[in-house]
């Protein structure tokens, strides 16, 4: 039997499913693309046109990775869309934001460091996007996190050993960084009150040419005592990190 749009039933139910999403998730969508599931909805229920036909293949071709991952709206100082998490729609191709990790042995100990690495893409992101004197996620995607099998002095801050979310406060002269007790959540949620603490970061020589990709790495290291290093773009901050 015909569908009503005239065209394959499983794009035609596809297109409904994402209608019907969109229309209950406006304030998770862009305007045009709800004013657009909202009309394809209205001329359903007039049969087949040219008009509803070419709607139905705008929202089943633009709308359907969505249901592929999970839509999220993210609002940050990296980037502010909407955009889509989940496999992606060609698994042989990287993805933007990778996942990394940093890693090292301190007295036999293991200390380790989960983190998406955003690249630059031509735009200015630290001073820009990531504006001066705001908390930024250090990465992308979900939280960075600290792991440390033993009690840490970061800076001057005492961490002992569990595990920790990290963000970051870029700045023209000095940067912070941040280690938070609350884990398990998006980069994007911080909460100032689950701070385990704040500390200054130091200036390294800048890169010759910029950095294209966000790094994370530990670096001039000796049994107990190593520094953690933010690289990006020409910046390079470190803090000393050693056992206590």
């Amino acid at each position: 039997m015909a569908t009503p749009l005239g065209i394959a039933g499983p794009v035609n139910t596809v297109a409904v499913h994402i209608a019907k999403e969109m229309m209950m998730k406006r304030s998770e969508s862009g305007g045009w693309l709800f004013a657009a599931a909202r009309k394809y909805m209205e001329t359903l229920r007039f049969g087949p046109s040219p008009r509803v036909r070419v709607m139905s293949l705008v929202l089943a071709g633009t709308l359907t990775p969505g249901l592929l991952g999970q839509t999220t709206t993210v609002t940050h100082t990296e980037t502010t869309q909407t955009h889509t998490e989940g496999a992606p729609a060609d698994p042989s191709k990287p993805l933007p934001s990778p996942p990394a990790q940093a890693s090292v042995s301190l007295n036999g100990q293991s200390v380790t460091i989960d983190y998406s690495a955003p690249s630059l893409r031509g735009r200015k992101m630290i001073g820009a996007n990531n504006p001066y004197g705001e908390v930024w996620r250090t990465g992308a995607n979900a939280a960075t996190t600290l792991k440390t099998a033993v009690d840490l002095k970061i800076g001057d801050l005492s961490v002992p050993a569990g595990t920790y979310t990290l963000y970051s406060v870029p700045s023209e002269t000095t940067w912070k960084l941040i280690v938070n007790k609350q884990t398990g959540q998006w980069g994007t949620v911080y909460d100032p009150k689950q701070d385990l603490g704040r500390v200054d970061m130091q200036k390294g020589p800048a890169a010759s040419t910029p950095v294209e990709q966000f790094a994370i790495r530990f670096a001039n290291t000796t049994a107990g005592a190593t520094e953690l290093h933010l690289i990006w773009a020409d910046w390079d901050v470190f803090v000393p990190v050693s056992t206590k």
